[in-house]
């Protein structure tokens, strides 16, 4: 039987980070069909043919709370365009999602017409978020990453690390942060630290929820990105 969590205080920290520092997709809203692909961010006319960069996740990605233009990748694209890299980035986002949910729709982001040249992977918020099995998560993370290489051998991927819950036990978070490096260094991955590392328990960076990362919040998580994503293209 699945976890249930209750939040109650809206900033409750451990060793800096918010209660749900497993933030990336931390919201009642429940996934839907994963068989049909994301909404992708609209690029400008001219950006159509671009090879692109997908970012695969849940909330965070999505822009939950957000407006299109305030959302992490559109955040990505105006870094990208200022320091005039040919690249188009995708939504890939899915509000409630999961490791597994990403798997059943990663095919989609394959097709010739998208040119998949970086993909980079935000899930596992969800999977703690339910109490879902941590072996389960890790193989679906490796599946996504093999199943990219499989597809598209040239693309280069990137892997969040995330946090989970504290009222889930310091054994189970303690395992679950240890799957990210694990899983980069394994895949031979860039991992991505902690995107929220100067964001998570501050009220001022997050919505009303204490969870979603406000405008200046996911502002600040772009740049966090962005310091990893961009040496790398």
């Amino acid at each position: 039987m699945p976890i249930r969590l209750v939040f109650v205080p809206r900033c409750c920290a451990l060793g800096g980070f918010v209660l749900g520092s497993s933030l990336f997709g931390c919201d009642a809203e429940p996934s839907r069909d994963s068989s049909a692909p994301a909404a992708l961010t609209a690029p400008a006319p001219a950006a159509r043919s671009a090879p692109t960069i997908v970012f695969l996740g849940d909330s965070l990605t999505a822009g939950l709370g957000l407006s299109e233009g305030e959302a992490l990748p559109a955040l990505i694209q105006q870094r990208v365009d200022v320091d005039r890299l040919p690249y188009r980035v995708v939504n890939a986002g899915r509000s409630g999602d999961t490791t597994a949910g990403g798997l059943a729709r990663i095919d989609w982001y394959f097709k010739d017409s998208l040119d998949l040249k970086a993909i980079v992977i935000g899930l596992g918020s969800n999977d703690a978020m339910r109490g879902l099995s941590l072996e389960t998560m890790e193989t679906n993370l490796r599946q996504l990453i093999r199943r990219t290489r499989e597809r598209k051998p040239d693309t280069k991927i990137f892997l969040w690390e995330l946090k989970t819950f504290p009222n889930l036990g310091q054994e189970y978070a303690g395992a679950y942060a240890a799957v990210f490096p694990r899983v980069a260094q394994s895949e031979g991955v860039t991992l991505i630290p902690f995107p929220l590392e100067a964001v998570a328990a501050r009220p001022e960076l997050n919505q009303s929820d204490g969870i979603h990362p406000n405008a200046e919040g996911t502002r600040q998580v772009a740049d966090r990105v962005w310091a990893t994503l961009r040496p790398a293209l």
